[in-house]
């Protein structure tokens, strides 16, 4: 009985914090988008150097339109992993819960994430377009860093700071485009992997 209030203080803030914010995400998710994309940049590298593209510290690099279609095609499945997994596992933890997984707050949150993607990507590829290879990591980074850090009132706190770092990094990216292939993977790779793993220890 001398526990019940702190019990019933904690289920209200549960209760509030499940109203205002979308719970269901899953560290899990963020381990395995991490390894596949780190998968990723190494089957990049190996088209590019596969090409005879010295990348690594060049910033004016051309890319020929069979390897353009090989990093296009690496990206576009990278993507629709990623997703497929943050999905599942998203919806597994969902209903392991019992939480409604569509709802005002996951609109809310999708769209203050989407915008700055939606813009990234278009960012992306006019930088693809006029052949700025070596700004389209930076920006990728960048977008996602202000899409995460704009999510993140929807979520949990791990979101933003998962943002920030992925901001800073491709602002120092920005300097070294050269590397943009290292910071790529250290970003969407290492960085979702330790996020991936806070949040299942957190959140499970």
């Amino acid at each position: 009985m001398i526990d019940k209030p702190q019990q019933d203080l904690e289920h209200i803030r549960f209760m509030m914090e499940r109203s205002s914010r979308f719970i269901s995400l899953s560290g899990i998710s963020g381990i395995i988008a991490g390894i596949i994309a780190v998968i990723a940049s190494f089957v990049a590298y190996y088209f590019i150097n596969t090409n005879g593209v010295d990348y690594f510290g060049n910033k004016h690099i051309y890319f020929d339109s069979p390897l353009v279609t090989k990093l296009v095609v690496t990206a576009v499945l990278t993507l629709i992993a990623a997703l497929f997994f943050g999905i599942y596992f998203t919806v597994r933890k969902s209903n392991n819960h019992n939480l409604k997984i569509w709802n005002t707050v996951t609109k809310r949150l999708l769209i203050n994430l989407c915008i700055p993607l939606a813009s990234g990507g278009i960012f992306c590829i006019a930088l693809f377009y006029h052949h700025h290879f070596g700004f389209i990591a930076p920006a990728m980074l960048i977008f996602y860093g202000l899409a995460l850090v704009n999510a993140s009132k929807y979520t949990f706190n791990d979101v933003g700071y998962l943002g920030y770092c992925e901001l800073i990094l491709g602002l120092i990216a920005l300097f070294l485009t050269g590397f943009g292939l290292i910071f790529w993977a250290i970003g969407f790779g290492l960085l979702h992997i330790i996020y991936g793993f806070t949040m299942q220890r957190k959140y499970h």
